[in-house]
């Protein structure tokens, strides 16, 4: 069991070398972390720590820890955590010593972690069960009594919520409130900027966002609503921008590499989006989203077979998934393989035989092979279903 640990983290560490960013180390632990490797995760981040020192390398390996229920090596490493940046580290131990039912060494450090530039959410704290042992306690109750959000974080919460649950009128009202009462506060320009989003208004969004940036351009919620309004706009271009400067604020969050490799693969730069789906692929090398958007540049770029390897692996590691049939399936008709198209598509069928576009696709790859009367029942279903392209179908070949 050693020696297997020794070379899977001998295999992570290799594409590491010494100097490098604690965000290559940062974001494969975590994947090890998320996929039940933890003490992988530990061991590889032992590593990261000796060679690049960082707060964030410190507060993953607690946090693992802290999984395995190694209670006093998770102190130290957010200890050590808020050595190096302050405050980082205090909620890690509030959680901790919240585990443990120490109420009052819980609460010392939440009281410090809410006085940081790191405070959570109120929602994200309530919704933590590291507090579960202490959260029925006296001093739990009183700690929450003091005011520990402003009016205007309160609201924008509201906000946020009702959005989430799609009650856009209600998050209206209380934008008129904060803008008749904080008038050109930028939290206030960006709680618009979020209800114009969830309402599709994108150029709006992009209007104030960019206002915003100008005087915050690494704002990490400014950006990401930003990338968003630019792929509303079908302006994947731009998106790709705002996307590499989110990666370049060494954000660890992986998907943002799938984000602009799917802007790459929509302005046809091809190598690039391969690059950070390769990127991705190291430290998920399971993921469906990734292994699709890999199949379709791939297949974007003219290498049919390559993209079809890619699609096969999707299917292996994910059999009851109809989008990954379909994937497959539109490679075949591409290349005009109809039998195997036809193959596939039947298969995602069984699984949403609700789909009408896939009903009209085999109708045409089993048009192409001569099975007319297949073809017309397909087309059929498929305008019985609600696509209207079926109807030129059927005039044309199944009239007499």
């Amino acid at each position: 069991m050693k020696n297997t640990a020794f070379f899977v983290i001998a295999f992570f560490i290799s594409g590491i070398m010494t100097g490098q960013p604690a965000i290559n180390y940062l974001l494969k632990a975590k994947a090890l972390s998320e996929s039940g490797k933890t003490e992988l995760s530990i061991e590889l981040l032992s590593e990261a720590i000796t060679n690049t020192p960082d707060s964030r390398l410190f507060i993953e390996r607690a946090e693992a820890k802290l999984i395995k229920g190694e209670y006093s090596g998770a102190i130290s490493d957010f200890s050590a955590a808020n050595n190096l940046t302050r405050f980082s580290g205090e909620y890690g131990l509030s959680k901790i010593y919240a585990i443990k039912g120490d109420a009052a060494t819980s609460l010392y450090h939440l009281e410090m972690h809410m006085k940081s530039p790191f405070k959570k959410s109120e929602k994200e704290i309530m919704l933590d069960h590291s507090f579960r042992i202490i959260e029925n306690r006296s001093e739990w109750r009183q700690f929450w009594k003091k005011e520990w959000y402003t009016v205007l974080e309160q609201k924008i919460s509201e906000i946020e919520y009702y959005l989430s649950v799609s009650k856009n009128d209600e998050a209206v009202e209380i934008l008129s409130e904060l803008k008749r009462d904080y008038p050109g506060d930028n939290t206030v320009i960006y709680a618009g900027a979020l209800i114009n989003l969830s309402s599709g208004m994108f150029s709006e969004v992009i209007r104030s966002v960019s206002g915003l940036l100008d005087s915050e351009p690494e704002n990490e919620k400014y950006l990401r609503i930003l990338a968003k309004a630019q792929t509303g706009m079908s302006n994947p271009a731009g998106a790709s921008v705002t996307y590499t400067k989110l990666i370049g604020l060494e954000i660890p969050d992986a998907r943002l590499l799938i984000l602009r490799a799917e802007c790459y693969r929509k302005t046809g730069e091809t190598d690039k989006a391969l690059a950070d789906i390769e990127k991705f692929l190291d430290i998920y090398p399971e993921d469906k989203e990734a292994l699709s958007i890999a199949g379709k540049t791939e297949a974007s770029s003219g290498d049919n077979l390559k993209a079809l390897e890619f699609f096969s692996k999707n299917l292996e590691l994910h059999p009851s998934d109809p989008e990954c049939y379909i994937d497959r399936a539109n490679s075949y008709f591409v290349s005009k393989s109809w039998a195997w198209a036809i193959r596939d598509y039947s298969m995602s069928l069984d699984l949403n035989p609700d789909n009408y576009d896939i009903w009209l696709n085999k109708g045409i790859a089993l048009l192409n092979m001569g099975k007319v009367e297949d073809a017309c029942h397909d087309f059929r279903t498929a305008l019985s279903l609600g696509n209207k392209r079926a109807t030129d179908y059927i005039s044309r070949h199944c009239i007499k």
